[in-house]
């Protein structure tokens, strides 16, 4: 299979032994899916939520952007339950994600390469059936998300427990990612951080 040339803003320096990737908005286009189920979580309880407020957070867990939103807006929604309740409307939708081209093509260039990771703010049962949707899931052993009791981003534990498990120097590791709240993690964790917006927009 001839390998496409991948755009120079993904380029993998040859010094990097290691590739963690965020999912949402990175290696999958799931977030339209995912801000259609915010909405009709909002609208059922009759309430709007303004799209900037959603760009804002992206990248933190459902529960803390629920809780910023209570404080931002006067609100006193039930955190757990509107949780719950997005993430259930989340799941339903998650197996028609694509795969976001060209960073999709980064992870298959260098699967069986060089170790990968996938580093996610989402839950696991979503991170799982958006990459299985999008073709992407046998690429990566390792796969870091909400569930596993570890500071969200900006926080770097998650990136630095990814490097862990894939046994590569935090220094020596690459972060793809398209949330501020991502890259800063990246960056803390002493990480080479990607910003994938510019080749993805």
């Amino acid at each position: 299979m001839l390998e496409v040339d991948l755009l120079p803003l993904l380029a993998v320096p040859d010094r990097i032994r290691g590739l963690i990737f965020d999912c949402d908005g990175t290696l999958v286009d799931s977030l339209p899916l995912h801000y259609a189920a915010w909405q009709e979580t909002f609208a059922e309880r009759g309430l709007t939520c303004p799209m900037e407020f959603l760009l804002q957070h992206n990248g933190k867990p459902t529960d803390r952007i629920v809780d910023l939103y209570n404080a931002e807006f006067g609100q006193a929604l039930d955190i757990a339950q509107f949780t719950e309740d997005k993430e259930r409307r989340t799941y339903a939708l998650l197996d028609q994600t694509p795969p976001l081209e060209p960073v999709a093509a980064v992870a298959r260039r260098y699967a069986g390469r060089l170790p990968m990771a996938v580093v996610s703010g989402s839950n696991r049962a979503n991170v799982e059936r958006a990459l299985q949707a999008a073709g992407l899931r046998e690429l990566f052993t390792v796969i870091l998300t909400a569930d596993d009791g570890l500071p969200p981003k900006p926080a770097p534990d998650l990136f630095l427990e990814a490097a862990r498990r894939m046994g590569v120097d935090p220094r020596d590791c690459q972060v793809f990612e398209d949330a501020d709240s991502g890259l800063e993690a990246a960056r803390c964790a002493g990480m080479l951080a990607t910003d994938v917006r510019p080749a993805i927009e």
